[in-house]
């Protein structure tokens, strides 16, 4: 069993980790609380700390998707931004395409540290699939853009992921229903991790994110890999196999410089200053 977690790291190494934020405006919630899920982010337009590389092309005269390299105590995130807002965000070919471009280039970044999915257009985050598009497609592209979808975005699945998430009880009352849950009923079943009241800006949810990844910053990105490891993986297996797997992530630690310097660092009373080797 722990050669087998072993196996796995590699798929860990080529994913990064997600700061959430998502909200929902008052006319979809029914209230001005925005939420903030585990993994997508969602705010208004609002002045990021700096401007970045972009990727994207042109739709109605915008970039579907802005990507932007945060600096100074914020270096190490970075934000990807939805902008398709005549279609609210909705996950077009080309905007998965370029969100699939976007993502494999953070991937081999060492730099980069936490990413952060929000919205550019106010009052919505993600329409999800684009249906107009999607009427137009042949059958046969149906299942590749499914595909490539899922291969961008690892929290796709919503049959698997949600009974996983919240009980199968409830999550086949939200699929066979279709209803409509405001922030505070997600974060009470545990479909969301935080709920923020809007502030003036219309950027709270992203605020919460933004702080939320600053505090990962700190943190060895050795470790935080392979616990994400741990974590997802040991959720799929019972316990025993759980264990094998922590284990073996726990082994991957040892050789690194990373962790000589953690126990430098407490013993010498300083904070640690991690590289990811």
């Amino acid at each position: 069993m722990a050669a087998a977690a072993l196996g796995r790291l590699g798929l860990l190494r080529a994913r990064l980790r997600l700061a959430a934020a998502a909200a929902t405006t008052s006319a979809a919630l029914g209230r001005t609380g925005h939420c903030a899920p585990p993994l997508w982010g969602s705010a208004t337009a609002a002045a990021l700390p700096s401007a970045g590389r972009s990727y994207g092309s042109q739709a109605k005269e915008e970039e579907e998707l802005r990507v932007r390299y945060l600096d100074d105590e914020h270096k190490g995130i970075v934000v990807l931004g939805l902008n398709r807002s005549h279609a609210k965000n909705a996950l077009s070919k080309n905007l998965v395409k370029m969100m699939s471009k976007a993502v494999d280039a953070l991937k081999s970044d060492k730099k980069v540290r936490t990413v952060i999915f929000r919205s550019e257009v106010p009052g919505i985050f993600c329409a999800g699939a684009d249906l107009k598009e999607r009427a137009k497609m042949h059958s046969s592209e149906v299942s590749s853009f499914v595909s490539r979808a899922r291969a961008t975005i690892n929290e796709l699945g919503g049959t698997q992921r949600l009974p996983r998430t919240i009980g199968v009880s409830l999550a086949k009352e939200l699929i066979f229903s279709a209803r409509t849950v405001d922030g505070e009923e997600a974060k009470s079943i545990g479909l969301i991790s935080h709920v923020v009241e809007q502030n003036e800006a219309g950027d709270a949810a992203y605020r919460r994110a933004l702080a939320l990844a600053k505090e990962f910053l700190p943190q060895g990105p050795v470790a935080m890999r392979v616990a994400k490891l741990a974590i997802n993986q040991g959720m799929e297996v019972d316990l025993v196999t759980g264990l094998a797997i922590e284990e073996a992530c726990y082994a991957q630690t040892i050789p690194t410089k990373d962790r000589i310097e953690g126990l430098l660092a407490f013993k010498e009373k300083r904070p640690p200053r991690y590289k990811g080797e």
